[in-house]
């Protein structure tokens, strides 16, 4: 099985991101190999809560260039975790809000 840490790198703070705290949902960036299965997984044993569902998207790296040297971002992969109703609330987030 694989870390949990491995799968979930870090979360996105941003002012969609705060948005969505109310409605018990979460938005981090994730290995981009993880499937919904393995993040939520992940994300009930990292912060010990329960995931009613997750919603996944990729987004491909940029192109960028410096002089003839063409180069692409890393592409990344984004989950918003949906926790259940009675389930507590994410702690690290509550801060920020």
């Amino acid at each position: 099985m694989k870390n949990p840490h491995d799968i979930i790198l870090r979360p996105v703070l941003t002012e969609k991101s705060y948005d969505q705290i109310p409605d018990r949902k979460y938005t981090f960036i994730v290995d981009i190999r993880a499937n919904k299965t393995e993040i939520k997984k992940a994300i009930e044993e990292i912060f010990e809560v329960k995931v009613e569902g997750v919603t996944t998207s990729r987004r491909m790296g940029k192109l960028r260039r410096q002089g003839v040297h063409v180069g692409r971002r890393p592409t990344t992969k984004k989950a918003v975790v949906k926790l259940v109703p009675g389930s507590k609330t994410i702690e690290f987030f509550e801060g920020m809000a």
